[in-house]
């Protein structure tokens, strides 16, 4: 059975899409079936991970507003055991067009729920907004990765998503959990970054990850070129800190 994670984090540029495709690609390495769920308009993920748009003849959108089969939008990458149900700029108008369909905040989690047998993990890569679709995620996953990037405004915000979940466990989803908050863009040379490590640690002490994405050029490069950057560049500090945090998930598993 899948254990579905949402990554959500309604401010932008925090490395929601990087850290999903990423961790994907690590999951998908260490021997795991993953399948990636890009519920973002802008659809980083789906080209980030080899998937050419313009192509694509059934993505999410199709799924939840046409009622299109699920497996119809599934789309394999180049990494085995890593497959993908990619997003498309109409997504931006599904949430008016979901306000009239009944049960408008389980369509997702209806959607997923075969496909639960199929893999070891589903990762959800939430928009930077707290609309009807982020509402749909965290209602269909049983936990939350929250990415923390490692600037001055980390901390804003936070506690509207942290409300926005304790709303969903209360009323939709109540075996929603926080699988950790995840420092991203991390560099040991600014004490600005340390001190933001720090308050993160101070505030959410044991739901903070072990692991700490660093600041990388070619965790920035390897999308340009359709690929996560374990595939672009297994060396890099980018792609090690990434199957780091897929070994720190599985082993909390076990």
């Amino acid at each position: 059975m899948a254990k579905i994670i949402a990554l959500a984090n309604q401010k932008g540029g925090v490395g929601k899409t990087t850290t999903t495709m990423n961790l994907a690609a690590s999951l998908a390495t260490l021997e795991k079936s993953v399948l990636v769920i890009d519920a973002d308009p802008q659809a980083n993920a789906s080209s980030g991970l080899g998937v050419n748009i313009q192509e694509v003849d059934c993505s999410l959108y199709e799924c939840i507003i046409d009622h299109a089969d699920v497996r119809d939008a599934i789309y394999t990458t180049d990494i085995d055991g890593l497959d993908i149900i990619p997003s498309h700029i109409d997504l931006v108008g599904a949430e008016i067009e979901m306000l009239n369909l009944d049960n408008r905040e389980r369509l997702l989690k209806n959607l997923l729920e075969p496909l639960r047998k199929e893999y070891d993990y589903i990762l959800i890569d939430c928009a930077p907004s707290l609309g009807l679709i982020t509402v749909n995620a965290l209602t269909a996953a049983d936990s939350v990765i929250i990415p923390v990037q490692c600037e001055y405004f980390a901390l804003e915000g936070i506690s509207k998503l942290l409300n926005t979940i304790r709303i969903i466990k209360s009323k939709l989803n109540p075996k929603l959990e926080i699988e950790g908050f995840l420092l991203t863009m991390y560099d040991s040379r600014l004490r600005l970054a340390n001190q933001i490590y720090d308050e993160v640690k101070r505030h959410f002490q044991e739901l903070v990850f072990k692991t700490v994405i660093q600041r990388n050029v070619k965790l920035s490069e390897a999308p340009s070129h359709g690929l996560p950057a374990i595939l672009y560049d297994a060396d890099s500090v980018g792609a090690k800190n990434h199957l780091a945090l897929a070994k720190e998930i599985i082993s909390r598993e076990n």
